[in-house]
C-alpha cells in the first residue's frame, strides 16, 4: 500500500504508531546531521525527520521541491510544536523512503503566497492547483454543490440532464457553434442555458427539475465571466412568483448555514427594479451600507425645492442631479477631494466633475461652489440628502443615464474607501418587477430584458397589443442579489402559444421566423403546458462570494484567461486541412 494515512490527519494521539505516507516535497531543511522535510498532499502537510542514519542516503539521492516520495516511520511528539499546522504537534521519524518520481524546479513557488503571476500560474495550472488556497476554493465549491443537491432532493426536485448539442436560438448573447460533419453546412450551438429544455420538461410533467450544468456564451470577459460557466438551473410547475421566491430563498439559507455556518433567519428584503434604480443607480444594489442616492432632478423634472433660486449653469442644464451623503467624510482634505474629481473624470465613469458640500462637525457648511449657494440653501440641500454633521455630500449632474451610472459607481467607491463593503457581511435581497422590454433608440426596436420566454405581469398582458405602451409593461421576473452582485435570476414563464407569439412579434419576429426558431416550443404549448417558472443561479459567482473573492477563475479547476484562451492547452487552435474538409469548412481569416 502506498500510504496508511494522509498528510493532514496525524495527531498527538497517533504518537508511537508506525505509518506510511506519500506525497509531494514542499520544503527541505538541512541542519547538520538531520534533515527536516515538509510533505504535502491534498489533505495537509506533515513534517518528516530524517535522522543521521538516513542523511547519507539523502546526500546520495537528494530530494527536490515537488518530488513525489513515500516514507515509512514512527509518529513522534514534536519538541517545537507548530500551532499554525493541524499536524503541528507531531512529526514522522523516517526509517525508510523511496523516490517515486522526480520533478523539475517549478516555475513559481507552490505555497499560499506565490511569486507567480496569473498568466504563468494558468499556464501551469496543474501546479497552481497544488497550492492550499486553490485547494480550499475547490473544496468550498464541492461543499456548495453537495449542499445544493441535498436541499433540492428534500424538496422533491429531480436532476435531469439536457443536451449540449442543440439548435442555435437567440437568448441574448452570442452562441458558440459546432459544425456537423454528417449534416454539411449546418451547425449545432452549445447552450447558453437549458431554458427551452427545462420548459419542455414542465410540459412533460416533470414538475420539479434541476441541473448543476455547464453553459456557454461567447461574450466579452471580465472577472466574474467565463465563456463556459456553471449554473444551478431550476424549474417548477404550477407555481406563482411567491412559490419560487420562497423555495429558493430556502435554498440560499440552507447553503449559507451548511457551508459557512451562517444562519439567515430573516426574510430577504424585496425591492422593485424602479426603486433599485432610483435609490442605488443599478439593479443589483449593495445594501451592506445606506448612502442612498437622492434625486434632486431627473429627466428635467425637479423633485426638490432645494434647487429653487440657484443660478448654477451646470445644474440648470443638467438632465439629472444626484447626490449622496457620505457618513463621517467631512474631514476629507483638498487633496482627497481633488483626487475624487479626477476619479469621476475617468473614461469609465465619464463625468466632468463632482460638486462637494462639507457638513462640518461644528454645524457649518462649505461647498466647492459656494458662490452659487447661500448658507440657507446649503442647509436645505444637506437636509434633503439626510446628511448629518461630519458628512460629506457629493453631487453629480449631467445626462440622465450616464449620471445615474456614475453615481452608482461613486457610491460603491465611497463604500470601499470607508470600509463599508466587508466581504464577511452578507446581505441578500430580491429585485422584482423588472421592465419586460428595453428600447433600442438607434434601431427603434424592443428587446426582452431577460429572455423572450418571460411572462408579463398578469395585469399587464393586455398591454402586449399596444406597442406605444411597451415601456409600461412589467415582467413577472426576479433577481437575487448578494453584496452588489447578481447571483441568480428567473421568471414566471409564458406557457400559452398565443401570448408567446405576441412576445415574439413584439421582438420583431414574424410568424415564419418564430416557427423556424421556436416551432418545437410553440407546438408543445398546444399539448397542455402547465403554468411554470424557475430560476438559475450563477454557481461560480456564488462560490467566489462565499469564498470572499471577486474573481470566479480561482473557483474553477481549469478556467480561461481574459481573452478566452486556455493558456495551458494553448486553445483555441487551428485544425488541420483534413478536418476542415470533412466538416466542409474553409477558413478565410
Amino acid at each position: 500500500m502506498y500510504r496508511t494515512h494522509t498528510c493532514g490527519e496525524l495527531r498527538l494521539e497517533n504518537a508511537g504508531t508506525e505509518i506510511t505516507l506519500a506525497g509531494w516535497v514542499q520544503t527541505v531543511r538541512k541542519f547538520g546531521a538531520i534533515t527536516f522535510v515538509d510533505l504535502r498532499d491534498r489533505y495537509g502537510i506533515t513534517q518528516l525527520l530524517f535522522n543521521e542514519s538516513l542523511n547519507a542516503r539523502l546526500d546520495q539521492t537528494p530530494l527536490g521541491r515537488e518530488y513525489v516520495i513515500q516514507v515509512k516511520g514512527k509518529v513522534l511528539e514534536r519538541s517545537n510544536k507548530n500551532a499554525k499546522m493541524p499536524t503541528g504537534d507531531v512529526e514522522i521519524e523516517v526509517n525508510d523512503f523511496a523516490i517515486m518520481n522526480t520533478a523539475n524546479t517549478p516555475p513559481f513557488t507552490i505555497e499560499e503566497d506565490t511569486d507567480g503571476g496569473e498568466d504563468l500560474r494558468m499556464k501551469y495550472r496543474y501546479l497552481d492547483l497544488r497550492r492550499p488556497v486553490l485547494r480550499r476554493n475547490l473544496e468550498l465549491r464541492y461543499k456548495v454543490n453537495r449542499s445544493v443537491r441535498n436541499y433540492l432532493d428534500t424538496q422533491g426536485f429531480w436532476d435531469i440532464e439536457t443536451p449540449y448539442l442543440i439548435k442555435s436560438t437567440p437568448e441574448g448573447a452570442r452562441d458558440f457553434v459546432v459544425p456537423s460533419r454528417m449534416n454539411p453546412g449546418q451547425f449545432y450551438a452549445l447552450p447558453q442555458s437549458p431554458q427551452t429544455f427545462k420548459q419542455l420538461l414542465m410540459v412533460s410533467g416533470y414538475d420539479k427539475y434541476y441541473q448543476i450544468v455547464k453553459c456557454f456564451r461567447d461574450e466579452d470577459l471580465r472577472a466574474d465571466r467565463q465563456p463556459e460557466f456553471t449554473q444551478i438551473d431550476c424549474e417548477m410547475s404550477f407555481v406563482e412568483q411567491e412559490d419560487v421566491l420562497n423555495t429558493f430563498e430556502g435554498l440560499f439559507k440552507h447553503v449559507f448555514n451548511d457551508v459557512k455556518g451562517i444562519q439567515m433567519t430573516e426574510a430577504f428584503p424585496r425591492i422593485t427594479w424602479d426603486d433599485a434604480m432610483w435609490h442605488y443607480g443599478n439593479d443589483k444594489p449593495d445594501i451592506r451600507f445606506e448612502m442612498k442616492i437622492q434625486n434632486a432632478k431627473a429627466e428635467n423634472k425637479v423633485y426638490a425645492d432645494v434647487l429653487n433660486g440657484i443660478d448654477f449653469k451646470v445644474f440648470n442644464e443638467a438632465e439629472s442631479i444626484l447626490a449622496i451623503a457620505v457618513p463621517g467624510a467631512s474631514e476629507y482634505t483638498r487633496k482627497q477631494l481633488d483626487e475624487l474629481t479626477e476619479w469621476v473624470k475617468r473614461p469609465q465613469i465619464g463625468m466632468t466633475g463632482v460638486v462637494n458640500i462639507k457638513y462640518n462637525t461644528d454645524g457649518t457648511l462649505k461647498s466647492s461652489v459656494d458662490k452659487f449657494f447661500t448658507e440657507d440653501k446649503l442647509k436645505n440641500f444637506a437636509a434633503f440628502c439626510g446628511a448629518n454633521a461630519g458628512d460629506l455630500i457629493l453631487i453629480l449632474a449631467g445626462a440622465e443615464s450616464r449620471t445615474r451610472r456614475a453615481m452608482s459607481e461613486l457610491r460603491l467607491e465611497m463604500g470601499n474607501r470607508l470600509g463599508l463593503r466587508n466581504n464577511d457581511d452578507y446581505k441578500p435581497l430580491w429585485v422584482i418587477d423588472f421592465p419586460l422590454f428595453e428600447y433600442d433608440e438607434e434601431g427603434d426596436t424592443w428587446a426582452a430584458r431577460h429572455h423572450p420566454f418571460t411572462s408579463p405581469k398578469p395585469e399587464h398582458i393586455e398591454l402586449m397589443d399596444n406597442r406605444a405602451r411597451f415601456a409600461e409593461i412589467k415582467a413577472n421576473a426576479y433577481d437575487i442579489v448578494l453584496n452588489g452582485t447578481e447571483i441568480g435570476g428567473g421568471s414566471i414563464r409564458i406557457f400559452q402559444r398565443d401570448l408567446q407569439e405576441k412576445m415574439f412579434a413584439a421582438l420583431g419576429m414574424d410568424k415564419e421566423e418564430a416557427n423556424e426558431k421556436f416551432g418545437f416550443l410553440l407546438g408543445a404549448f398546444e399539448y397542455g403546458a402547465p403554468p411554470h417558472g424557475g430560476i438559475a443561479f450563477g454557481f461560480d459567482r456564488l462560490c467566489a462570494l462565499l469564498g470572499g473573492q471577486e474573481t470566479i477563475r480561482d473557483f474553477m479547476a481549469f478556467p480561461k484567461n481574459n481573452a478566452g484562451r486556455d493558456v495551458m492547452l494553448d486553445g483555441p487552435s487551428a485544425i488541420d486541412e483534413k478536418q476542415l474538409n470533412e466538416l466542409n469548412l474553409k477558413v478565410t481569416v
